[in-house]
Protein backbone atom coordinates (compact mmCIF):
# COMPACT_ATOMS: atom_id res chain seq x y z
CA UNK A 1 0.00 0.00 0.00
CA UNK A 2 3.27 2.51 0.33
CA UNK A 3 4.01 2.15 -2.97
CA UNK A 4 0.67 2.78 -4.10
CA UNK A 5 0.60 5.93 -1.99
CA UNK A 6 4.21 7.35 -3.39
CA UNK A 7 2.94 6.55 -7.13
CA UNK A 8 0.09 8.64 -6.24
CA UNK A 9 1.83 11.40 -4.55
CA UNK A 10 4.55 11.21 -7.64
CA UNK A 11 1.64 11.92 -9.97
CA UNK A 12 0.08 14.70 -7.92
CA UNK A 13 3.14 16.71 -7.60
CA UNK A 14 3.71 15.97 -11.44
CA UNK A 15 0.19 17.17 -12.37
CA UNK A 16 0.65 20.47 -10.07
CA UNK A 17 4.13 21.13 -11.52
CA UNK A 18 2.42 21.15 -14.92
CA UNK A 19 -0.74 23.63 -13.53
CA UNK A 20 1.60 26.00 -12.31
CA UNK A 21 3.96 26.04 -15.74
CA UNK A 22 0.62 26.09 -17.52
CA UNK A 23 -0.43 29.06 -15.55
CA UNK A 24 3.01 30.98 -16.14
CA UNK A 25 2.15 30.05 -19.61
CA UNK A 26 -1.59 31.44 -19.73
CA UNK A 27 -0.53 34.59 -18.02
CA UNK A 28 2.29 35.41 -20.68
CA UNK A 29 0.42 34.71 -23.70
CA UNK A 30 -2.68 36.86 -21.87
CA UNK A 31 0.39 39.61 -22.02
CA UNK A 32 1.00 38.89 -25.76
CA UNK A 33 -2.36 39.25 -26.56
CA UNK A 34 -3.01 42.73 -24.37
CA UNK A 35 -0.06 44.21 -26.23
CA UNK A 36 -0.91 42.98 -29.53
CA UNK A 37 -4.49 44.59 -29.18
CA UNK A 38 -3.05 47.73 -28.23
CA UNK A 39 -0.68 47.59 -30.95
CA UNK A 40 -3.32 46.88 -33.59
CA UNK A 41 -5.83 49.99 -32.13
CA UNK A 42 -2.79 52.05 -32.82
CA UNK A 43 -2.28 51.10 -36.00
CA UNK A 44 -5.74 51.43 -37.06
CA UNK A 45 -5.82 54.71 -35.89
CA UNK A 46 -2.57 55.41 -37.21
CA UNK A 47 -3.97 54.17 -40.85
CA UNK A 48 -6.89 56.41 -40.53
CA UNK A 49 -5.03 59.23 -40.36
CA UNK A 50 -3.07 58.45 -43.32
CA UNK A 51 -6.44 57.91 -45.07
CA UNK A 52 -7.71 61.02 -44.26
CA UNK A 53 -4.06 62.70 -45.28
CA UNK A 54 -4.29 60.75 -48.73
CA UNK A 55 -7.91 62.03 -48.94
CA UNK A 56 -6.90 65.46 -49.11
CA UNK A 57 -4.32 65.15 -51.10
CA UNK A 58 -6.64 63.52 -53.37
CA UNK A 59 -8.85 66.58 -53.37
CA UNK A 60 -5.68 69.24 -53.73
CA UNK A 61 -4.52 67.41 -56.72
CA UNK A 62 -6.06 68.70 -59.94
CA UNK A 63 -8.23 66.32 -62.06
CA UNK A 64 -8.35 63.03 -61.47
CA UNK A 65 -5.99 60.21 -62.99
CA UNK A 66 -8.78 58.79 -65.29
CA UNK A 67 -9.78 61.53 -66.12
CA UNK A 68 -6.68 61.87 -68.63
CA UNK A 69 -6.87 61.24 -71.91
CA UNK A 70 -3.73 59.11 -73.03
CA UNK A 71 -1.11 60.89 -75.27
CA UNK A 72 -1.44 58.85 -78.05
CA UNK A 73 -5.04 59.89 -79.32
Amino acid sequence: MGDAAEVLRGRVDELESQLAFQDELLTALNAIVAKQDADIVQLKQQLGLLASRLQVLAETVPGEPGDETPPHY
